[in-house]
């Protein structure tokens, strides 16, 4: 029996989320530290991918997670792997050969699908049923916005540590690998990912300054 996509995704983003706790906790091996970086990555991912979910909505699509994995390493058939390999070991990997000072964060990709409505559309400003690379990096850069706009609120409401995990966090998904966010935002433009880059990198620059 099919595992609901509701409880698939709720998993993924649970897995997601433990994992770069438990890379963040390390080498302290703190359980109070690791539950509070367990609740403040769930919040962030939640946060994230609501916002990919409310975009892709207005634009009459729907957003599917999966836990991020590699197909290939370079373009020719025979550099395919035959199954999809699973990544979920690299913020670990990266957090104990870095000592706890660099880990890799994102973990979640996502494809998006017409829905319906989009699909009979035959008119407006839809005339045509393809989601483009344009659409793509929109939904994927809704999701960054928000981590940038939850760290802001989060520094002013006094949680000025959360506000520097949400902006590394965006900073992270900027990044173009794979089918990761950043590769996305790249392919659909390059003047959004620059003018992303830039946002989070001199807002990063300022939560990294605070005490």
């Amino acid at each position: 029996m099919e595992t609901p996509k509701f409880l698939k995704e709720i998993s993924i983003v649970l897995i997601a989320a433990f994992v770069l706790a438990l890379s963040l906790t390390y080498p302290s091996r703190n359980t109070s530290s690791f539950l509070i970086f367990f609740a403040s990555m769930l919040i962030i991912y939640v946060v994230n991918i609501a916002a990919k979910k409310f975009f892709a909505h207005n634009v009459e699509t729907d957003v599917s997670l999966n836990l991020w994995s590699i197909r290939h390493f370079g373009l020719s058939r025979s550099q395919h792997f035959n199954q999809p390999l699973p990544m979920i070991w690299l913020p670990i990997l990266t957090s104990l050969i870095s000592f706890g000072k660099i880990i890799w964060m994102p973990l979640i990709e996502f494809d998006v699908v017409p829905r319906p409505e989009r699909i009979s559309r035959r008119h407006g400003l839809y005339r045509y049923t393809e989601v483009t690379e344009w659409h793509i990096a929109l939904i994927a850069a809704a999701g960054i916005f928000a981590n940038i706009v939850l760290g802001i609120i989060a520094y002013f409401a006094g949680f000025e540590q959360f506000t520097k995990l949400s902006v590394i966090f965006a900073f992270w998904n900027l990044v173009p690998v794979s089918r990761l966010d950043g590769s996305k935002i790249l392919f659909g433009s390059k003047n959004l990912w620059f003018a992303l880059l830039i946002i989070v990198g001199a807002i990063l620059i300022w939560g990294l300054s605070i005490n």
